[in-house]
């Protein structure tokens, strides 16, 4: 079942495409390159505000947004490193770089999905205090989405 889901991927117009054009393939991997830094960029500063670091920065105003940023590049990464993938999603698929890539975001995503769903990440704007609960959070996040950006490099040498 799994090697039918990879060929019908891999023949999909868009992996024809990326295969076909090496510029395509080029400007698709660096928006990839893109959104990655675009999420990294805004994540890791609004963690180590959270954290602790840069307590004269106003939480209340760089949260919302850096927190909207990030989400913005994950979004744009999750399309094309799908898009990526389906240009050999078989070899892809038995990667193990890339399958600790894909759980460890599974992990990064889950917990931002949990410090938003709760009345923390309001509070903890209104109160430009994090408490203990978000300070932990925030230390998950900065490590699971670098850990990610780590797992991803390793995917080309496997």
């Amino acid at each position: 079942m799994a090697a039918e889901l990879f060929e019908w991927i891999a023949a999909a117009p868009p992996a024809v495409a990326l295969r076909r054009s090496a510029l395509l393939y080029i400007v698709v991997n660096a928006a990839h390159i893109l959104s990655i830094a675009l999420l990294i960029g805004a994540i890791l500063p609004l963690d180590l505000r959270l954290m602790g670091w840069f307590p004269s920065v106003p939480l209340a105003v760089i949260g919302p947004f850096l927190s909207a940023a990030a989400a913005t590049g994950l979004a744009l990464a999750i399309v094309t490193g799908t898009l990526l993938f389906s240009v050999r999603p078989a070899e892809y698929a038995e990667n193990p770089a890339l399958l600790a890539k894909l759980s460890i975001i599974a992990l990064g995503i889950a917990n931002a999905a949990l410090v938003h769903a709760g009345r923390g990440w309001h509070k903890t704007l209104a109160d430009e205090i994090a408490p203990t609960r978000i300070r932990i959070a925030a230390a998950i996040s900065a490590a699971a989405w670098i850990a990610s950006l780590l797992a991803g490099r390793w995917i080309g040498f496997l």
